[in-house]
């Protein structure tokens, strides 16, 4: 196994592309598997994602074959290595292998297992004893780099990188070029009726979330101008469970007009709603990559101030579609982004960054998108 600096990779090249079980994850991936093919037209690729998101990953034109490493599975190592062993037969031996979350210990083991030629990221060594050495090319030292969300990254690597963005910097490390601003996903009508505005509030940090009085202005707001208004997610016991919902949702539901589509949907499904959908407010979370993927005019609620200090790692999450419309704080906070990141809750006694982004900033913002559908240049 050796690193992988553009060597090629022949006419028919097998690679695999290792990533996560989260959805916003597999989203920002898609410009790496689409510029794939666009590099290596006649390549097969294999995708290890997670049962999460295996709606998107079995709909993704660019997947020639998947395998969920997250998720239960009655016989886990037997079904990995009779999906490794088959697929080395149908396309050959891994000429390639991208790993997308190094910080996997799970993707560490398995990148080493398919034994590719090349390597790009981490992986354990072909005798699983310790971590491949790193390289020392450009793109090997961006990798080792802490501080992905830098205002000054771009400036350290000025060869390699343009921007901050997650999806920019999956492709520079395989040497692919592609729009890395265009993220996609496949989509199907949804089983119920769209409203005008869909909004999806929780978040794996409850740092990200936004005030609950403030989603009852906007929820008002739109009752008051005759906008049927919908809240989507995951079933409410998984909301709570996962994603800090507590009463919120239910007290807005039993409260306003708001309507329960929480848990109504798949993946693809969920995309066919944001599709039909007028607009949609969505806090930093999976559907709010769905969202703008697939055109939606969409308010991602960033507790970011306007130099991208606040809730989130904003420059590297923020989806650079036109239609994905930031809205930004105007207060100043550090904390975490002092703390990378690595705090669920709020650790700045009355959350600030979002006590701050009143409901008048992100319901301007929502009626500049249904007036123009695309966000103010």
């Amino acid at each position: 196994m050796e690193r992988f600096v553009d060597q090629p990779l022949g006419e028919r090249p097998h690679i695999a592309v290792f990533g996560s079980d989260k959805v916003g994850n597999f989203v920002v991936t898609t410009p790496l598997l689409r510029g794939l093919k666009e590099k290596y037209p006649d390549c097969t690729l294999d995708f290890f994602g997670g049962e999460t998101t295996r709606d998107l990953e079995e709909h993704c034109r660019f997947i020639d074959a998947r395998f969920a490493l997250y998720g239960e599975r009655a016989d886990y190592l037997g079904e990995l290595n009779g999906f490794v062993h088959a697929r080395r037969a149908a396309a050959g031996p891994y000429e390639l292998a991208i790993n997308c979350d190094e910080f996997s210990e799970l993707n560490l083991v398995v990148v080493a297992a398919t034994n590719p030629r090349y390597l790009v990221g981490a992986s354990l060594q072909p005798d699983f004893r310790r971590k491949m050495p790193p390289g020392d090319e450009p793109r090997d030292r961006m990798l080792r780099d802490q501080g992905w969300n830098d205002a000054d990254f771009p400036a350290r690597y000025p060869d390699v990188l343009r921007s901050n963005a997650i999806a920019e910097i999956f492709c520079q490390m395989a040497y692919v070029t592609t729009d890395y601003a265009f993220t996609e996903v496949e989509s199907e009508p949804p089983p119920f009726a769209v409203p005008d505005v869909l909004l999806h509030m929780t978040a794996t940090r409850s740092a990200k979330q936004w005030l609950p009085a403030y989603w009852r202005a906007l929820i008002e707001w739109c009752a008051e101008r005759g906008l049927a208004v919908g809240v989507v997610g995951n079933k409410p016991a998984i909301e709570r469970a996962r994603y800090h919902a507590g009463n919120l949702e239910e007290t807005l539901l039993r409260e306003t007009a708001l309507i329960d589509l929480r848990g109504e949907t798949k993946l693809t499904e969920l995309a066919g709603a944001f599709k039909l959908a007028r607009a949609a407010v969505v806090v930093d979370a999976g559907p709010m990559h769905i969202a703008a993927a697939v055109g939606c005019p969409t308010v991602c609620v960033f507790g970011n101030d306007s130099d991208g200090d606040g809730a989130s790692p904003v420059r590297l999450w923020a989806p650079r579609r036109p239609n994905a419309l930031m809205v930004q704080t105007p207060v100043k906070c550090r904390a975490c982004v002092e703390n990378r990141f690595k705090n669920e809750p709020c650790i700045v006694d009355g959350h600030p960054c979002m006590r701050e982004l009143r409901p008048a900033i992100v319901i301007g913002a929502l009626a500049r998108l249904l007036a123009t559908g695309r966000p103010a240049t």
